[in-house]
Parts: C-alpha cells; sequence; structure tokens
C-alpha cells in the first residue's frame, strides 16, 4: 500500500479556502511551543493543514460584523450554580470520628516544616 498523507475531514467541506502561504509562520517553531517533536513527513504535513486553518481565518475576517453586538458566547448564558443555601453540616465529633489523631477538638497532623 502506498503511503499517502490523509487529508482533513473538514477539507472536504471547505475544498476551496485560501491558503496562506507558509512563509508566514514556521511550523518548526509552532511545533516547540506545543513541545512537539516531529518528522521532516509530519513537519510537511502539520504546516498543510495549519495552512488551511490559518486560510479560513482569513475568510472569515472578510465578513461583515458591523451590526453584531460583541459578545462573549453565541449564546446569552446566565448563572447555572445553585443559589447559596445555609444546610446543615456535619457536626464537630461526626468530622473527627474516623481522624487517626485529634487533640482539643481539631485534626492533628504530622509537621512537615522544621
Amino acid at each position: 500500500m502506498a503511503n499517502r498523507t490523509r487529508r482533513p475531514l473538514w477539507l472536504k467541506f471547505f475544498p476551496k479556502l485560501p491558503r496562506m502561504a507558509s512563509e508566514d509562520f514556521d511550523i518548526k517553531y509552532v511545533a516547540h511551543l506545543a513541545r512537539l517533536k516531529l518528522s521532516p513527513d509530519e513537519e510537511k504535513n502539520l504546516a498543510a493543514q495549519l495552512s488551511h486553518i490559518l486560510g479560513y481565518i482569513a475568510k472569515l475576517k472578510d465578513v461583515d460584523v458591523s451590526g453584531v453586538e460583541p459578545t462573549a458566547h453565541a449564546f446569552p448564558l446566565f448563572n447555572v450554580t445553585r443559589l447559596d443555601e445555609i444546610r446543615p453540616g456535619l457536626s464537630n465529633e461526626e468530622a473527627l470520628q474516623n481522624a487517626p489523631a485529634t487533640a482539643n477538638g481539631l485534626f492533628v497532623v504530622p509537621k512537615i516544616v522544621e
């Protein structure tokens, strides 16, 4: 079987995106930042994929967003955490009942700082 590089799946849906020139970014520098050790074939493949991604981002810059209000999220988000309500907790005796060592109603832990 021939050694062929697989095309990314997303490229099937966006085949005519403009490619960014490989001189615009240094794939070895990007790999270094990501702490990746890449073979020359992997560098070539990753450079092509990154070029397509950056080309898509360049295409997004052409979209007219003058009537769109800036937001942090695409959908309005509301606080989804529960209300802070007082609820009964453990008593001091219940909290200490499985402790290996206690003194004066407190946990006794080994000293770690000399």
